[in-house]
């Protein structure tokens, strides 16, 4: 990993010596000397991390290399803080124009001495390599081309390979949960890390028949720094989405004695399944039991490494039987059987010359689900050569008794075997606390600000970092926590397991430090991940050397101020700031002086006004205002060229959506100065009009664009604009009224690699180039009030997955021909207001697996052929017509029960007096007969 830091230093040395043709001969000479020096450095670093592990020799040489790295880093950037000019024409910056031969003087002295130091360090540590250079075992192994076998699949959906030995403990589990109507109890299920607990209980909890027994269900993370506030406030939020009603204001407000007191009030007479997942200490069950109400045939579940706390909770709550199930590991057949589905291609087997190898590995691995996925990751793109290596190297890890040692040394085996450009990116990981999901586009986003990204040529870092994130999903390091309709990864996740090594592995290296209680900081900080609060840093010492410093926890829920937060570091070389849901109203004015800043979040912060001064942020990259209270940007923004990604908007919604329920920011014609942005969202038309509009083709590097607010007199702009983005992914355009015209029908050239589209408002006729857009994954069409079916027009498009028509279509007749939508897997369709039949002929839509039907108040029927959709998994009504719901009542004679009896979940939902009621039908279906198991009831 230390092979990072050099290659980013060694390009901040390169662009010292290019730039800075007044540095005296001599310090030129001898930056040069370090540059060089450093290259031979880079040769060893990379044999020197892949046997770290096994050499305390080499752990020691690495260190030094990536501290000098680091402080070479730091005196540059100083040097560059000193010498840089802020940008503006101000009384200060005038003044400050008098004497800058004078400030560079003194710079240029500065890091003379400095460069002078760092080299007898730098000529130390060259020299020093050779004395104990150990040999790298895997130096003679020609390395076979590496085949990714692509587990894309496995990671998005949670697939029978990784679920090998479940069905026994999840019948089980269901039926302690189910089986008669005792007082509330607490079913436990504890284990050793890595076990599987928290997959078998979640296929438990979305089991049909579970769901069918339990309306109010909620799953909660305890985890090891959980806040018992916002645990509780979580819970809160899910039991009122489960009744499609607001959260009380005062909520947020509450301590844990009324939160705890209201959910015990909520949950009376309700019959209800609670998970608290990852449960540590006895203390943190004591803490929120309370809340649970003694429901007749409620249950609590529990997932816990701790036996103590498994026998605990349930000898609070149950009456007779402790209801403890003990996950074991797999059988040896169990074991095999997932290894070789995890490491060999679909349907192969391992040969005799595979077999031995194989088999030695997985008996090392004792049975552990996530040690075999691990170093099935791992084995998947080796040679059989590279295997008989790995056998051996495990041998030290694995000699003691103590399992879950053994089970980290495997583990830690998939991170020495990464590339040494992942291995910052997924050290990274640990920065985010265990009970965050991860965002794909924020990781990226970062990555690239901490320089973890290396160019390449055709591509964007953006790019280029997916494909890093791609790399780790598929050795299995990361997991995918959610995704969009069409497919794309939203969220992803690490195992808990996991996340200790790299932590450990953080701290060691002085690559990040968390913040979970009162600490002293290291003396040398360069990433503080804030899990708690900034008061909880009893550390007076300013830290200069910080980089990044992002917080996950509000600072001070009391406090409207910012100087909690900033205010015990001095964040002067910062390069990441990340202050979500941060108390601030007001831009902190620190943060103007951070020259070096490529990563700013003010989300979801009630920050209002961006001030001029933003325009000092020169290097600024990404800059987050959703939702905040943000209506408009300075014209000074336009000094930031190096700006990627630009989001400014907000969503407003109550019950239904409306088509002013998303607001953007008043930009100037200046924001079409910033060519390299890959990200607008969202500018107001209205405000600029077709000035701004006209000149957003100049932005040929944009993959995203968000307007509101469009006028009918934008569009021969627009249409202008859009032929030029042939980078376009995403395009989203919302009218400023209903009524008002979309019009896109002089487009020339449609970007013919958009995935994502969004139009909101009236289209006089269906635009024609969307038929030609073979890359579209998702439409999403609103208020258009077409007067010929859009059907017709999009049956065709190759990779459609996800299709949404709100008052779209004034017929009365929608018709899904046989052929068409082959991809689509999401469909909803909703106020369509003349609409009496939808007709689906065999063979359209075969792989879809949601139908949303909402608000079509003519449709009294199910859409015809609806039986033939043999994939549906999701059958949604949302304020439908009662004569429609009672054609699939079971039992109602000439009714069309006999059409859905084969998918799975059915839900009917309507809107009363002021909040959603929900009532639900659950199947479960037997995969050979798709009859229902048991008879189902409305709830």
């Amino acid at each position: 990993m230390a092979e990072i830091a050099v290659n980013y230093v060694l390009d901040k040395l390169t662009a010292l010596l290019q730039d800075e043709m007044q540095l005296h001969r001599e310090v030129k000479d001898e930056a040069q000397m370090i540059a060089d020096e450093l290259e031979r450095i880079k040769a060893f670093l990379r044999d020197a991390d892949e046997i770290e592990d096994r050499s305390h020799e080499a752990v020691a040489w690495v260190k030094l290399v990536r501290e000098v790295a680091n402080d070479i880093e730091d005196a540059l950037d100083e040097y560059n803080l000193r010498v840089t000019r802020p940008p503006g024409g101000d009384l200060l910056a005038s003044l400050q124009n008098i004497t800058p031969s004078i400030k560079k003087i003194i710079a240029r002295h500065q890091i003379a001495t400095e460069i002078q130091r760092i080299k007898f360090r730098v000529l130390s540590i060259a020299e020093g390599h050779d004395r104990f250079r150990p040999e790298n075992p895997m130096a003679d192994i020609k390395i076979a081309p590496k085949t990714w076998h692509s587990r894309r699949q496995d990671a998005l959906l949670l697939e029978e390979a990784d679920l090998v030995g479940i069905e026994i403990p999840k019948k089980e589990l269901i039926g302690w949960l189910l089986q008669g109507d005792t007082e509330r109890e607490v079913v436990s299920v504890v284990g050793m890390g890595g076990l599987g607990k928290t997959t078998l209980v979640k296929k438990v909890y979305d089991d049909a028949e579970v769901k069918l027994q339990f309306k109010y269900r909620a799953w909660i993370t305890v985890s090891t720094s959980f806040n018992m506030e916002e645990l509780l406030k979580d819970l809160v939020r899910q039991l009122y989405k489960v009744k499609r009603k607001p959260v009380p204001q005062e909520v947020e407000g509450m301590n844990e004695a009324q939160l705890r007191t209201k959910i015990n009030s909520f949950l009376q007479q309700k019959k209800y399944l609670i998970v608290l997942d990852d449960v540590w200490h006895i203390g943190d069950w004591d803490a929120v039991k309370l809340a649970f109400p003694k429901n007749s045939g409620s249950r609590v579940m529990l997932t816990t490494r701790h036996a103590e706390v498994a026998s605990a909770s349930c000898m609070d709550f149950n009456s007779d039987v402790t209801k403890v199930y003990p996950l074991n590991p797999l059988s040896p057949e169990e074991s095999w059987t997932l290894f070789c589905r995890k490491t060999f291609e679909k349907n192969r087997s391992p040969d005799s010359n595979w077999k031995t190898a194989s088999e030695s590995i997985l008996g090392r691995c004792e049975g552990l689900p996530l040690a075999i996925v691990a170093i099935s990751g791992v084995l998947a793109t080796k040679s059989i050569d590279e295997w008989d290596i790995i056998q051996r190297s495990l041998a030290d890890g694995l000699q003691e008794n103590d399992r879950l040692k053994s089970i980290k040394k495997i583990l830690s085996l998939s991170y020495y075997d990464l590339p040494y450009y992942l291995k910052s990116c997924f050290l990274y990981l640990s920065i985010f606390p265990d009970y965050h999901p991860i965002d794909k586009m924020r990781l990226i986003r970062l990555w690239i600000a901490e320089g973890f990204v290396k160019a390449k040529e055709g591509m964007t870092l953006e790019e280029v970092a997916e494909a890093y994130f791609d790399e780790l999903l598929n050795r299995n390091l990361i997991q995918v926590a959610g995704t969009t309709g069409e497919g794309r990864i939203k969220t992803c996740r690490i195992h808990d397991l996991l996340r200790e090594i790299i932590i450990r592995k953080s701290s060691d290296q002085n690559f990040l430090t968390i913040v979970r209680e009162n600490v002293m900081l290291p003396e040398k900080v360069r990433r503080l991940s804030i899990q708690k609060s900034m008061q909880d840093v009893q550390d007076k010492q300013r830290k200069s050397r910080l980089r990044s410093l992002l917080m996950f926890r509000r600072v001070d829920s009391q406090s409207k101020s910012y100087n909690p937060i900033l205010h015990p570091l001095d964040l002067k070389l910062l390069k990441v700031l990340d202050l979500e849901g941060a108390p601030l109203e007001i831009f902190p004015n620190e943060i103007f002086k951070l020259i070096h800043l490529k990563y700013l979040s003010l989300r979801s912060t009630k920050i209002k006004i961006i001030p001029s001064s933003i325009g000092n942020l020169q290097n600024l990259e990404t800059l987050d205002l959703k939702n905040t209270c943000v209506t408009a940007l300075p014209a000074e923004i336009s000094r930031l060229q190096k700006l990627r990604h630009l989001l400014v908007y907000r969503y407003e919604v109550q019950s239904y959506a409306h088509i002013n329920s998303k607001y953007g920011f008043k930009a100037t014609a200046h924001i079409t100065r910033l060519q390299s942005l890959q990200k607008l969202c969202f500018i107001e038309a209205d405000h600029g009009g077709n000035d701004i509009i006209k000149e957003l083709g100049c932005l040929n590097q944009l993959r995203r664009l968000g307007i509101v607010n469009f006028r009918t007199e934008n569009g021969v702009a627009l249409c202008s604009s859009i032929d030029k983005l042939n980078n376009l992914r995403a395009l989203s355009i919302t009218s400023i009224e209903e009524d008002e015209i979309i019009n896109l029908d002089c487009l020339s050239y449609p970007p013919r690699f958009l995935q994502r589209l969004y139009l909101t408002g009236k289209l006089e006729k269906f635009p024609h180039w969307i038929s030609s857009l073979h890359s579209l994954a998702k439409l999403s069409l609103k208020w258009s009030q077409l007067r010929d079916d859009p059907v017709k027009s999009l049956q065709d498009l190759p990779n459609l997955a996800q299709l949404e028509f709100l008052q779209v279509y004034e017929g009365e007749t929608l018709h899904f021909k046989a052929e068409g939508f082959q991809k689509l897997k999401i469909l909803s369709l909703d106020k369509m207001d003349g609409l009496k039949t939808v007709i689906v002929d065999v063979g359209a839509m075969p792989l879809l697996e949601k139908l949303i039907l909402q608000r079509c108040k003519l449709l009294h029927s199910l859409p015809s052929g609806i039986e033939h959709l043999r994939k549906l998994k999701l059958l949604e009504f949302w304020d439908m017509p009662a004569e429609l719901i009672m054609t699939i009542r079971l039992g109602i004679e000439g009714g069309d029960y006999w059409k859905v009896e084969h998918v799975p979940e059915i839900n009917t939902t309507y809107w009363t007096d002021g909040g959603w009621d929900v009532y639900s039908l659950y199947r479960s279906i037997d995969s050979e007969n798709p009859a229902p198991t048991r008879s189902p009831y409305w709830k």
